[in-house]
């Protein structure tokens, strides 16, 4: 009898164990997310976010009208657009600055392809430090895998498009009617280094924007696969 007993415990043991793997290779627990669909909806977002950060930036006027990311007067010689516009050559500054603006927004759709080799190099752990990492996660990633890259790819066009506009003449028109003032220091400045630099900062400024976005609002992520990942970012176990 104690045998059938035994025998009868094993049995619904075994029947019972069987049945919970059964329901874990039917139903995934909650939270759990794949690696690849980690890196795929990662993937996926990013090239999402900065398709649409260059193309606010690329449009006509995207950096001069746009005062988060206006690319202003040479800050290093900020006293020089003082001193101009103290004696009335507030077009002159004006113009300036508006060419310094639409330089940018020439050359920064060169943006794209280096993002998308950056994306496409993206590691399995890049995706998981990004997808549980904070809100600019992601645009650090950008920050640190694409500068110097976004630099050298920037800068020869700004330089072209500064001449093409003639900015240069309207720098030295600048430097020149500052010069003539009593008391004053000559004035030199790299300008199209300085509009490299501040065009990449305004595209880091919309990359984190559009990163953030998706991020916090479920209405950006457009497919189901952001829609899964995003929701259980910071909290899904990955395997």
């Amino acid at each position: 009898m104690k045998k059938n007993l035994l025998f009868l415990m094993m049995a619904l043991l075994v029947l019972t164990t069987q049945r919970c793997e059964v329901l874990q290779q039917l139903e995934l627990p909650t939270g759990t997310l794949t690696k690849d669909e980690v890196v795929k909806a990662l993937k996926e977002a990013l090239k999402i976010g900065t398709e649409k950060a260059v193309a606010q930036l690329a449009r006509e006027n995207g950096f001069y009208l746009d005062d988060e990311v206006k690319i202003p007067f040479p800050e290093e010689v900020k006293f020089v657009e003082e001193k101009l516009r103290a004696i009335g050559l507030n077009s002159l500054v004006d113009n300036f600055v508006a060419k310094m603006n639409h330089a940018a927004e020439e050359a920064v759709s060169k943006a794209g392809p280096i993002f998308y080799d950056a994306i496409r190099q993206m590691t399995i752990t890049d995706a998981v430090n990004i997808l549980n990492g904070d809100d600019h996660a992601a645009t650090d990633y950008f920050r640190e895998k694409t500068y110097d890259q976004l630099v050298s790819a920037f800068k020869p066009d700004i330089e072209k498009a500064l001449n093409t506009m003639h900015v240069a003449d309207y720098w030295k028109k600048v430097t020149t009617a500052y010069d003539k003032l009593p008391f004053t220091k000559k004035v030199e400045t790299d300008l199209p280094l300085y509009v490299t630099q501040k065009a990449i900062d305004g595209l880091f400024v919309k990359v984190a924007e559009q990163e953030k976005l998706i991020r916090e609002d479920p209405k950006a992520r457009t497919t189901e696969l952001l829609k899964k990942v995003f929701a259980q970012a910071g909290h899904a176990v990955v395997r």
